[in-house]
């Protein structure tokens, strides 16, 4: 099995072209924003676009909801697909979805800057935000069971070949999702932190947290870094205490904000003696 990825920023156009792509790349399996495409017919998973909230539609997409990435990966090892194209807003996202679904790394990335021009990305941001259309990569009928109260209409998609002969690649569907209406959503630093704060301060060995910061990457979904001093308690094995630490920091900010953590540096400022 093969894996190629369509990478760009939200709004950029990627769904309304992954039909293209997978045809010309071979590919016979599409996984966009949270669910299996294979012949034009959804395997497994439930989209993010079904989400009442942003923040939901994240983790959706990333598979990090509980029993979501199973589903899909069952459904992966029945169809057996020789393909497979992923659709993500940056390349870390393409690898975080291979990882979670335990499939090959990516042989090939496919940036959408490359295959569309300015204008028809801005087009289709414009869809995007003003009118909060998203496109799925499916027929209508298709959708119905999964986008109950969401659909808008079909869209008919073609491949010129000739001046003469026009193919068919697919049918793709608009939804609106309930979360396009609510306008940009924002987490300041200050909320990630008390959040740090308290999963650092549940440790029983840990006597004071401080100098706690949080730097975003520029690019879209590259994930947070964190950085914090700690006091433990003398006594407890430094290197189990930290990743244990670590492990529940991540789990805490990213299930609360729906934002990927890559990078957590905990700094041992002194140990605590008791009398």
């Amino acid at each position: 099995m093969d894996v190629v990825a369509l990478v760009g920023p939200s709004g950029t156009g990627k769904s309304h072209r992954a039909l293209k792509i997978a045809r010309e790349e071979g590919a016979d399996a599409i996984i966009d924003d949270g669910i299996l495409i294979k012949d034009g017919k959804i395997l497994a998973g439930h989209s993010a676009k079904t989400e009442m909230s942003k923040i939901m539609a994240v983790r959706r997409a990333i598979f990090v909801l509980p029993g979501h990435a199973e589903e899909v990966r069952s459904a992966i090892e029945s169809a057996n697909p020789h393909r497979i194209l992923i659709l993500g807003t940056s390349e870390n996202m393409a690898h975080k979805i291979t990882k979670i679904l335990n499939l090959p790394s990516i042989q090939k990335i496919i940036r959408i800057e490359d295959i569309a021009t300015r204008a028809e990305m801005q087009e289709a941001r414009d869809m995007r935000l003003k009118e909060g259309k998203h496109i799925v990569p499916v027929p209508t009928i298709e959708l119905k069971p999964h986008f109950s109260g969401f659909l808008i209409d079909p869209l008919q998609s073609f491949f010129k070949r000739s001046s003469t002969n026009r193919r068919r690649l697919g049918e793709k569907s608009i939804v609106r999702p309930v979360f396009s209406y609510y306008g940009k959503l924002v987490i300041d630093d200050s909320a990630i932190k008390s959040i740090v704060e308290k999963a650092v301060r549940a440790k029983e060995f840990v006597k004071k947290i401080a100098h706690i910061s949080v730097k975003r990457e520029k690019e879209e979904n590259a994930g947070l870094k964190i950085n914090c001093e700690v006091v433990l308690s003398y006594g407890n094995h430094l290197p189990s205490a930290l990743r244990d630490t670590q492990s529940k920091v991540r789990e805490s900010v990213e299930f609360m904000t729906g934002m990927a953590v890559r990078e957590i540096n905990i700094r041992v400022k002194t140990l605590y003696v008791e009398a």
